[in-house]
C-alpha cells in the first residue's frame, strides 16, 4: 500500500526491492556521503519498538542486555560505513565487527579518508592514534549509517538510531540505581517519551521546559558529585575524621539528588506537572501606584471618529472629567495593559484586535470593552504558552471577546488574587480558564466553548465562583482537581444557573484519589460488570434508575386503587394517537416536569459528592491532628472544607452524562 510504502516501521517490508527510509545530506564544506534519515519518527513507532522489541518489560539493571540481544538480532555485524559524530569532529568510517555486551562497533577509517573538524588539526595520523587508543571501538549511538539503496542495511540504520534516541532522551546515569521491582518501560521509558513529543508539539509552556532542562542540569552535576564522595569513601571500617565527613557530605548531596528526581518525575507526568511542577508566575512582581499617585485611563480605538469620541466622553469619561483625569490613547490592547499601573482602567473601542504577545496583569486593573463582546475582539496571533494571565489582586475583565490560537495553555489563567470575567465570549483552543491554587475566579454571564480541554479547570486551593454562564463545546465542562488534599485545601465552588451543555465528556468532573475501601468495592464492581474509574453513563444514571423505579411503584399504586384514573389514564393514551389536545399537553407537562426534576437531581448530585469529598478530607485532617496529639476542635477546619454550592444549572447533550468522577 502507499502507506506502507512511507512508513517508518522497524521492521519494513523485505519483500520490496530497495530502501523504504529517506536521505539526507550532511551539513559542512566536506563531502560526505549522503546518511539515512531517520531522526523523525513517530511517537508511536518509538513506543512499539522499545515495548515490543527493545526493552520489554526489563528492569533498569537489565537495560544494556536487553538493547545488546536486540541488536544481535538486526544489526548487520559489518560490511557498512557511517559517519563518526562528536563535538568535536566529523569522520567516515567502515564497520568491520560489532561487541555487541559493550554496544560498540570495530571500525577503520575508510579510504579516501573523509574528515572535517572545527580548526581542521585532525589529520589521518591524529585519527589513526585516536582509533588505536580506543582500540578501534566506538559507541555505536556515535554512528550515523551511510545511505544505501538496496535495502540492506535499513534496519541497522533504525536500529542505531532506536539506541542513540534511548541513551540521548531517555537515559539518565541515575537510572541503574532505580528499584528493580518496577519496570523501566512503565516508570521510566514512557513517561520521558511523551514528555520529548509534547516538548516537539509545542504542548508544554516555554517556562516549564526551561524548568525542566535547568533540573535536568543540576540533577546531573549533583549525581556525578555524590558518586565521587561514594567512590572516595574506603569500603573499610575506617572510623577516621575525613571518611565521617564524606560520608555527611554524601547524604547531602543523596537527598539534593533525590528531591530533584522526584520533581523531574512531576514533569514527566501530564497529570501533575502543572500542579506540582509549575509556579512560573510566583514571582511577577506589580508596578503598584504611580509616585504622583494619578490614575490613567487607557483608551484603544480601532479607528476614532468624532461621534465616537463623543459618545465615549459621555459614557465612560465625562462622569470622572471633573478631576485632573489623564487620559493615554494607545494603538493595540496589549500596549495599553502594558502601561498600566495600579488602578488604572482600560477602555477597548470597539473593532478586531489581532495581538502577538501575551496579557500579563500583575496589577489591579479593569479591562473593559466599549460595546458589547461580539463587537470588541482581541484576537491571538503568533505562537505562545497562554493568552491572559492574571496575578492581580483584583482584575476585572469585561464585554470582550476573546479568540486563541496556537496556544499552549489555556485562554485564561488566574494564577493569585481574584480575577472578575463579566459579560465575555471566550473562543478556545486548547483548555479554557484555569483557576490556580490560591486564586479566585468570578465568571458572570459568559460564553466558553471550543476547548480541547476542560472549560474551566478548578485547582486544589482556589476559589471558584460560576453564574450565569455558558460552556459548551469542550472536551470536558468543568474540571475539578482535589487530588492535593494532603498539601492544600479543598477548593470552594459556587454553580448557580449555569447552562453547561453539548461538551464531549461529562458537564462536571471532579478528579481525586481513591481510598483503599473505594478500591474495594470498585473490584466487587467490576466483577459485576460496571465500569470502574468513570462513574455514571448517560443511560444509567442514579436518577434515571430511582426515576424508572419511582414510576414503576407510582403506577403500580394506581392502578391498585385507583382503577378508573388508571382507565382514564389508558384512555388518554389510545385517544393520543388520535391527537386529543388534552392528551398531548399533559404528555409535554409531564416531559417538562420530568426534566426539570432531572436537572434538579444533577445540581444535588454534584453537591453532595462534592460536599461529601470534602467532608472526607475533613474527617483525614482531625485523624492526623489526633495522632499528633491535638484532641481540641480545630477553628481552622470549616476553612479547610470544599464549600459547594450547586443550584439551577442545566445539564444536556454532555457525551457521557452530566457528572462523573476519575479515581487515581
Amino acid at each position: 500500500s502507499d502507506w506502507s510504502a512511507d512508513s517508518w516501521s522497524d521492521y519494513g517490508s523485505r519483500d520490496k526491492p530497495g530502501t523504504t527510509l529517506g536521505r539526507t545530506v550532511p551539513d559542512g564544506n566536506v563531502l560526505f556521503p549522503d546518511i539515512f534519515h531517520t531522526d523523525h519518527l513517530l511517537f508511536y513507532e518509538r513506543f512499539s519498538a522499545y515495548q515490543d522489541y527493545i526493552l520489554a518489560d526489563c528492569k533498569a539493571s537489565e537495560v544494556k542486555r536487553f538493547i545488546a540481544e536486540y541488536l544481535e538480532k538486526v544489526l548487520e555485524p559489518s560490511g557498512w560505513q557511517a559517519i563518526w559524530r562528536t563535538k568535536v569532529f566529523d569522520v567516515l568510517v567502515g564497520v568491520v565487527n560489532v561487541n555487541f555486551p559493550a554496544l560498540k562497533a570495530v571500525v577503520q577509517l575508510s579510504e579516501p579518508f573523509l574528515c572535517e573538524s572545527q580548526d581542521g588539526s585532525f589529520t589521518l595520523e591524529c585519527m589513526q592514534e585516536l582509533l588505536e587508543l580506543k582500540e578501534h571501538q566506538i559507541l555505536l549511538q556515535e554512528l550515523f549509517v551511510v545511505y544505501d539503496e538496496s535495502g540492506e542495511f535499513d534496519q541497522t540504520a533504525l536500529a542505531i538510531e532506536h539506541v542513540r534516541f534511548f541513551y540521548r532522551c531517555i537515559w539518565r546515569t541515575w537510572d541503574e540505581e532505580e528499584e528493580d521491582e518496577f519496570d523501566y518501560f512503565v516508570r521510566c521509558v514512557e513517561p520521558r517519551l511523551r514528555l520529548h513529543y509534547d516538548l516537539l508539539e509545542h504542548r508544554v509552556p516555554s517556562g516549564l521546559v526551561a524548568d525542566y532542562q535547568n533540573l535536568l542540569s543540576q540533577c546531573e552535576e549533583l549525581y556525578e558529585k555524590f558518586l565521587n564522595v561514594r567512590n572516595s569513601i574506603s569500603s573499610n571500617d575506617s572510623d577516621s575524621e575525613a571518611e565521617n565527613v564524606s560520608m555527611v557530605e554524601g547524604l547531602k548531596l543523596y537527598d539534593q539528588v533525590e528531591h530533584i528526581k522526584q520533581r523531574l518525575k512531576l514533569i514527566e507526568n501530564p497529570l501533575l506537572r502543572y500542579v506540582f511542577g509549575y509556579q512560573k508566575y510566583g514571582g511577577l512582581q506589580a508596578k503598584g501606584l504611580r509616585s504622583t499617585g494619578a490614575k490613567v485611563i487607557h483608551v484603544v480605538p480601532w479607528n476614532m471618529k468624532a461621534n465616537l469620541l463623543q459618545l465615549l466622553t459621555r459614557d465612560k469619561l465625562c462622569p470622572e472629567s471633573c478631576g485632573a483625569l489623564e487620559i493615554q490613547f494607545h494603538r493595540d490592547p496589549l500596549a495599553a495593559v502594558n502601561a498600566c499601573y495600579e488602578g488604572d482602567r482600560v477602555i477597548i473601542c470597539p473593532g478586531h484586535y489581532f495581538v502577538d504577545g501575551m496579557f500579563s496583569i500583575a496589577d489591579s486593573i479593569e479591562l473593559e470593552g466599549y460595546g458589547l463582546p461580539d463587537d470588541v475582539v482581541i484576537e491571538k496571533q503568533g505562537k505562545g504558552d497562554n493568552f491572559f494571565d492574571c496575578t492581580g489582586t483584583n482584575v476585572k475583565i469585561s464585554n470582550l471577546k476573546l479568540v486563541q490560537h496556537d496556544a499552549v495553555e489555556g485562554i485564561l489563567n488566574v494564577h493569585h488574587g481574584k480575577t472578575i470575567l463579566e459579560n465575555c465570549v471566550l473562543q478556545c483552543e486548547t483548555t479554557g480558564i484555569t483557576v490556580r491554587t490560591s486564586a479566585e475566579l468570578l465568571m458572570r454571564n459568559s460564553d466558553l466553548y471550543g476547548a480541547k480541554g476542560a472549560g474551566v479547570e478548578i485547582y486544589p486551593g482556589s476559589a471558584c465562583t460560576l453564574l450565569h454562564n455558558g460552556i459548551h463545546h469542550c472536551k470536558e465542562g468543568i474540571l475539578v482537581k482535589n487530588f492535593l488534599d494532603e498539601v492544600y485545601e479543598a477548593p470552594r465552588i459556587t454553580m448557580v444557573n449555569n447552562m453547561i451543555h453539548n461538551n464531549e465528556g461529562y458537564g462536571v468532573v471532579l478528579v481525586r484519589p481513591a481510598v483503599p475501601s473505594e478500591m474495594k468495592d470498585a473490584s466487587a464492581q467490576e466483577t459485576k460488570g460496571t465500569f470502574l474509574f468513570l462513574e455514571e453513563t448517560p443511560k444509567t444514571t442514579k436518577s434515571n434508575i430511582l426515576r424508572f423505579l419511582n414510576c414503576i411503584f407510582h403506577n403500580f399504586e394506581i392502578w391498585c386503587t385507583q382503577p378508573t384514573q388508571a382507565g382514564a389514564e389508558t384512555a388518554c393514551a389510545e385517544g393520543s394517537r388520535q391527537e386529543q389536545p388534552g392528551c398531548v399537553t399533559d404528555e409535554l407537562e409531564l416531559y417538562k416536569q420530568a426534566e426539570a426534576s432531572e436537572q434538579t437531581e444533577n445540581n444535588s448530585e454534584i453537591a453532595n459528592v462534592l460536599g461529601a469529598t470534602s467532608a472526607k478530607k475533613r474527617q483525614i485532617h482531625r485523624k492526623r491532628l489526633s495522632e499528633l496529639g491535638f484532641t481540641e476542635a480545630d477553628d481552622n477546619l470549616m476553612s479547610q472544607e470544599m464549600f459547594v454550592s450547586v443550584d439551577g444549572n442545566q445539564f444536556k447533550w454532555n457525551g457521557k452524562g452530566s457528572f462523573g468522577i476519575f479515581f487515581f
